[in-house]
């Protein structure tokens, strides 16, 4: 298979400091450029001096990573040079940049969410269905080992049949400027941080997976809800308990409570590359604290959005998942 020439929309934090690295180590892709916005591409009024420190960004990027820099974020999707896209925008810019994308024949790697509705979702899963492209959805978390421990230590019976599992993901307020708080932007805590807890459900409860109850919370003066919960169960009747927020002490865990023990680990989310997660394993026979290899699980995503190019079983896998992700979203915000 020819390397995948792949051009990334907008110099974003994310795309500098954990999508180049990655993306170097991996031969299957060709690096083209990066593109910044036109001034009428902009969400909203724009000031020169906006546009100005976007180029700034889109600068380092080449004089880091090389590549060339397209003049608008239209310049570089319906560029012959590129055959796919990494879109790692606000949320509420999703659908418009990656519809545009899949229209015009690139493959599309989108930072979570993949939408911020089910229709949209939708959308563009069947636009890309109907054109052989691929769509990914980059919960990056999914791909570390450490989730592969944890199943394992679940099969061999060590803390005995699963009671109940909970998920906590939240951080501390990020700034009124910041784009999660942003309604028009795409913002809000089951968007960011509700989703992975979601995503982390779908993984343990499996595909039957439902919300039961959810509640969503609001703040002040922001028209974004801040902080939610939820309860999820499976047809097995196995239920997980997740609770979320951009307002709080950051929290990462994970805690499975079973008949004879309990497995617990606290970055189970957001490991960083470098990384040792450390599993705790409570049961009879006493306590242990196991600590699981470092992963990079940007590349791993990555290496996923290169199978779903090159294979069409892989591909139509994924239109599930992301897909089935983004129902739970919508059943969480339809019951709270």
């Amino acid at each position: 298979m020819e390397r995948i020439k792949i051009g990334v929309l907008c110099p974003s934090e994310i795309a500098f400091r954990r999508f180049m690295p990655a993306l170097k180590k991996l031969n299957e892709f060709e690096y083209v450029g990066i593109a910044v916005a036109s001034k009428n591409e902009w969400n909203g009024d724009i000031s020169d001096d906006m546009v100005s420190r976007e180029h700034e960004k889109a600068e380092k990027f080449v004089l880091e990573y090389g590549g060339k820099i397209f003049n608008s974020y239209t310049e570089l999707i319906t560029s012959d040079e590129v055959t796919s896209v990494y879109i790692p925008l606000p949320p509420a810019l999703h659908y418009e940049w990656g519809n545009l994308a899949l229209k015009n024949g690139k493959h599309i790697l989108l930072e979570k969410p993949f939408t911020t509705n089910l229709n949209d979702t939708k959308t563009l899963i069947e636009t890309a269905a109907s054109n052989d492209l691929a769509v990914h959805e980059n919960y990056m978390f999914v791909f570390h080992s450490q989730l592969d421990f944890i199943r394992k230590q679940i099969d061999s019976g060590i803390i005995g049949d699963v009671r109940l599992i909970r998920s906590d993901f939240g951080f501390p307020f990020r700034g009124a400027d910041d784009f999660r708080y942003d309604k028009n932007l795409g913002g809000g805590a089951l968007l960011d941080c509700g989703g992975y807890t979601l995503k982390l459900a779908s993984l343990l409860l499996g595909k039957t997976a439902r919300v039961t109850t959810s509640q969503l919370n609001f703040l002040g003066n922001f028209e974004t809800d801040i902080y939610g919960s939820a309860t999820l169960v499976n047809d097995s009747g196995s239920t997980m308990q997740v609770s979320f927020g951009m307002d709080n002490s950051y929290r990462c865990s994970l805690d499975i409570w079973g008949s004879r023990g309990s497995i617990y680990t606290n970055r189970i989310l957001t490991a960083p590359e470098g990384y040792e997660p450390i599993i705790e394993v409570k049961n009879a026979d006493g306590e242990r604290h196991i600590s699981v290899p470092p992963d990079d699980t940007f590349r791993k995503s990555l290496e996923k959005f290169e199978r779903c190019i090159a294979d069409k079983h892989e591909r139509n896998s994924n239109y599930s998942d992301i897909l089935r992700q983004s129902e739970l979203l919508d059943e969480f915000e339809r019951r709270s």
